[in-house]
């Protein structure tokens, strides 16, 4: 299977991991199909560039009417949608400065929802729009931005990080579930995290806020850049997900990754 020609639903796609996933897609051949509540002009000019088709539809995951108006409008452009990539949410950008996250003793109840409603009621109407397309066909690959073990040895503490991970936990959990709803329609549902930082020393101290890990983009800071903070940067993803969009649907349910060039089951 190849997505070239294939639609391809990507959230979050106005800047970051969503605009490098967007771009991999159409120079993969696809039709892109760009949600975000921020402006996608930027990211929708780079796909036209290389020759693209391309559809910005502003999108609010959080909101159920508007979720309903992405897949209803890419639908009537397309007549079809293949893939899904819900990678929209908000996430913990301490490698890049951002403020550390409050502890939940600490956190207002507002944000906890802000968080949850995003990462995991965004995803969930993200697929229950997507999913009568996708059966039509009898195809489809949902790819969810679910990671992460309970198993103690694969964590280190990170203070701060505890609502956003019980996000991409439940992830986990729901993808599971779908999968086993959607296999009789051939669709394929995985949860799949951008990758793992390099085995580099992680570098704190004065103009490091927040220290090393995490995954650098064309939108995070010059200073972010540097390798010797054991950051990853956004091209080492590479066409991992275009590569998962292909993945047979042994892999469905799964926490998958992409190890030279193959989809592979994370374990526990």
């Amino acid at each position: 299977m190849s997505v070239e020609g294939s639609v391809v639903v990507v959230t979050g796609a106005a800047a970051g991991i969503g605009r490098h996933i967007a771009k991999r897609f159409a120079a993969n051949g696809a039709n892109v199909v760009l949600a975000d509540i921020a402006p996608m002009d930027v990211v929708a000019g780079e796909l036209r560039g290389i020759g693209a088709e391309v559809l910005s539809v502003p999108t609010d995951v959080t909101n159920e009417a508007s979720v309903r108006n992405l897949f209803s409008t890419a639908f009537a452009r397309h007549g079809r949608i293949d893939t899904l990539i819900n990678n929209a949410g908000i996430v913990t950008h301490f490698h890049v400065g951002s403020p550390r996250w409050s502890r939940i003793r600490d956190m207002d109840q507002g944000f906890y929802s802000k968080v949850m409603d995003t990462n995991l009621m965004g995803t969930f109407l993200c697929c229950k729009h997507a999913i009568p397309y996708m059966e039509s066909l009898n195809a489809g690959h949902i790819i969810n931005f679910g990671q992460g073990s309970f198993r103690p040895s694969s964590r280190k503490p990170n203070i701060g990080t505890c609502v956003y991970s019980t996000s991409k936990l439940a992830i986990r959990g729901f993808t599971m579930g779908l999968a086993d709803e959607e296999r009789e329609y051939n669709v394929c549902v995985m949860s799949m995290g951008p990758g793992l930082p390099r085995p580099t020393p992680v570098v704190q101290g004065a103009g490091v806020p927040g220290g090393g890990g995490g995954i650098v983009t064309e939108d995070s800071p010059a200073w972010a850049l540097d390798p010797s903070r054991g950051t990853q940067s956004v091209a080492d993803i590479g066409d991992n997900y275009v590569i998962a969009a292909e993945a047979g649907m042994e892999f469905s349910g799964r926490q998958v990754s992409v190890r030279d060039g193959a989809v592979v089951v994370l374990e526990d």
